[in-house]
């Protein structure tokens, strides 16, 4: 059984910094994506960041390209996300996704494994 556990999130303060972690148990993502997405209450489900393969290519969304940074620890199953520069605007729950293969990465419907999230909220 797959599993995706995320943890990092937390209350913090316009131009902090905080990082999220998400382990996955039950099978390995090397040669497939791992990704972030967040949401917020009335909205839909939004890409945030992928990291695909063993090689590490990384995909963002414009909203969090420069701020943030996407990694993983292959050896570990391991996905982080680095945020940065902290904006009000990205008060959400954050969703770590896994998949097999790659596709189109921004699409949450794409990824079949999906963590509980974790609160992520910033302060004015």
């Amino acid at each position: 059984q797959v599993q995706l556990v995320e943890s990092g999130g937390g209350l913090v303060q316009a131009g902090g910094s905080l990082k999220l972690s998400c382990v996955a148990s039950g099978r390995t993502f090397s040669s497939g994506a791992m990704a972030w997405f967040r949401q917020t209450p009335g909205k839909e489900r939004e890409f945030v960041a992928a990291i695909i393969g063993s090689g590490g290519s990384t995909y963002y969304a414009d909203s969090v390209k420069g701020r943030f940074t996407v990694s993983r620890d292959n050896a570990e199953n391991t996905v982080y996300l680095q945020m940065n520069s902290l904006k009000p605007e990205d008060t959400a729950v954050y969703y770590c996704a896994a998949k097999v293969g790659f596709g189109v990465l921004s699409a949450w419907a794409n990824y079949p494994y999906w963590g509980q999230g974790t609160q992520v909220t910033v302060s004015s």
